[in-house]
């Protein structure tokens, strides 16, 4: 591997002070849309700016690849991510952190106007266009809007995979995962592979136990979360449920100790429900899977693989 690869090198997502990273946000900001995209520069520089809530990516070593902003009156805006890290799932991270912000504050929908380019997007995170296309600093496009109330109903693999990795993202130090075989649909995306290797190389002291229903397709199909977890063994523990009650229960669910969750009662099925922070509902969830780790044997199969 390169380590020089973007797509190798872990990141983090923070809320920033605007007047304390105003260089930093300016810089990635002028790179990509007075630079690339040839915004007026007058037009980029607002006034609205000092009253914003500002996110930044920084890569460990503090470069700045990418930032975004929140609003007073509930917009997203300047989402702008440098061109070698595009496509590494940084520009999720940053719309993570400001969907999280937003719901911290009680709100119950946020909108944003959207490039026409980059609406799959935000689709994909649940906001969905309103009214017709604008032109704004020569650009077309899209204005969107995306609920915030109660828990997220899930019912495509694209919104299970913002669910998983908004679990991820906002973990602190433990996640857990129950599943019966890795789900392929949700385990071998790219994009949630890189966020539980940013997870388990973070230095937190991080931990993600799994408890599975079946530990040998896993191994027979070559689980690339397999591959990760043996790279970092001291990060990541598996467990094979064995008790028949554990057993009988469908449900999966992946959560975190930042509050998000996602959940599938039946769990051979994407369809479930999320929360991005409802830490009530991940002490009960988290609550049912310690009890069933406990009656449940360590996977000695994945000794071989280095585990």
């Amino acid at each position: 591997m390169n380590p020089n690869d973007p797509g190798l090198q872990p990141f983090h997502v923070s809320v920033v002070d605007f007047q304390a990273a105003l260089a930093e946000l300016r810089a990635v900001r002028d790179e990509v849309f007075v630079g690339e995209q040839g915004v007026p520069v007058e037009i980029e520089h607002d006034a609205l700016d000092p009253a914003c809530t500002h996110v930044i990516a920084r890569l460990l070593d503090g470069t700045t690849i990418g930032t975004a902003r929140l609003t007073p009156d509930q917009h997203i805006g300047r989402m702008a991510v440098r061109a070698p890290w595009r496509g590494r799932g940084v520009g999720d991270a940053l719309l993570l952190a400001l969907v999280a912000e937003a719901r911290k504050r009680g709100w119950t929908e946020v909108r944003l106007n959207s490039q026409v380019s980059a609406l799959g997007f935000y689709e994909r995170h649940g906001f969905k266009p309103e009214g017709d296309r604008f032109m704004e600093a020569g650009i077309e496009h899209q204005a969107m809007l995306r609920m915030l109330d109660g828990p997220q109903r899930i019912e495509s693999r694209a919104a299970g995979v913002e669910a998983t990795l908004n679990a991820i993202d906002s973990a602190r130090r433990s996640i857990w995962i129950r599943s019966r075989d890795l789900d392929p649909l949700l385990y071998t995306d790219s994009g949630v592979l890189q966020a539980l290797r940013r997870f388990a190389t973070a230095g937190r002291g991080g931990e993600v136990r799994i408890l599975l229903h079946d530990v040998a397709t896993p191994q027979r199909s070559q689980a690339p979360l397999l591959a990760l977890a043996q790279r970092l063994p001291s990060i990541f523990q598996f467990r094979e449920l064995q008790d028949p009650v554990d057993r009988d229960d469908p449900a999966a669910f992946i959560a975190g100790d930042g509050g998000g969750y996602y959940l599938r009662s039946m769990g051979e099925r994407i369809d479930g429900e999320a929360e991005p922070h409802a830490p009530a509902r991940v002490r009960q969830l988290r609550a049912a899977f310690d009890e069933a780790w406990e009656r449940s044997r360590p996977v000695s199969e994945y000794r071989a693989l280095g585990l």
